[in-house]
């Protein structure tokens, strides 16, 4: 057992709370144990410059941490006049991460925004916000679907994501922040509800780490990713 009472292939309590937000088109309050993140999805009738003329649409992401997220306050990253590294980073992979789950033609000329926003902060904000952004999208194409501005339905696939890492020589699954912060390996998997992979983000900490415990890690993920697809279908069915 983990010290949080967890089995090593145990998510913690997840609830994903569809429809939160009463103007977005499409939203989710992910909530992952104490990692909180409010997903809400715009609909914007155009595209980016390198997508104009193509007739396909596109997905991208905006991600960021409120100033009391964590233990102590954080300066809007707005104060500071630009956006960290981190925040590019996590949302770039967020932007990709769904696209992934998109027929970007079915889509049509027009951008989904994904805007993720942590309330909450206890490790695994990036895969909390990849799953419950993944509800907010369906939700969003909902309503394109329902004004019948699309002829087919765009969502090719389901995707979600999860935290994995060997911590005191176990494989675990989705760390809090206590187990991250002291894992000998984390690793983040993004992949399709029927186990395709998407992204796979890993690091060592202190020492590199056999080919095995690579596979380990990303079965453990896939395995958990399935239980996260299952909350999605029952958020989208509320």
């Amino acid at each position: 057992m983990r010290t949080n009472g967890r089995g090593l292939r145990d998510l913690r309590n997840v609830l994903l709370e569809p429809g939160v937000s009463k103007h977005a088109e499409g939203s989710c309050l992910a909530r992952f144990g104490d990692t909180h993140v409010l997903c809400t999805a715009t609909i914007d009738e155009k595209v980016p410059p390198h997508v104009y003329g193509t007739g396909a649409g596109w997905v991208t992401a905006e991600y960021g941490m409120l100033p009391r997220s964590t233990h102590e306050r954080m300066a809007r990253e707005a104060a500071r006049g630009k956006q960290g590294g981190r925040t590019l980073e996590i949302q770039r992979l967020i932007g990709r991460a769904l696209r992934a789950a998109i027929d970007l033609r079915a889509l049509g000329p027009r951008t989904i925004t994904l805007d993720c926003d942590v309330i909450q902060a206890d490790g695994g904000t990036r895969t909390a916000a990849i799953t419950g952004g993944y509800v907010a999208l369906v939700l969003a194409v909902r309503a394109l679907q329902q004004k019948k501005t699309v002829a087919r339905n765009p969502v090719a696939r389901s995707v979600a994501a999860v935290s994995v890492g060997i911590v005191e020589g176990e494989v675990c699954v989705d760390l809090d922040y206590g187990e991250d912060s002291t894992a000998e390996v984390d690793m983040n998997v993004v992949a399709t509800g029927d186990g395709a992979l998407v992204e796979v983000q890993g690091t060592a900490e202190g020492k590199p780490f056999p080919r095995a415990d690579l596979d380990r890690m990303v079965d453990a993920a896939l395995e958990g990713i399935g239980r996260l697809k299952e909350h999605q279908e029952q958020a989208l069915r509320r």
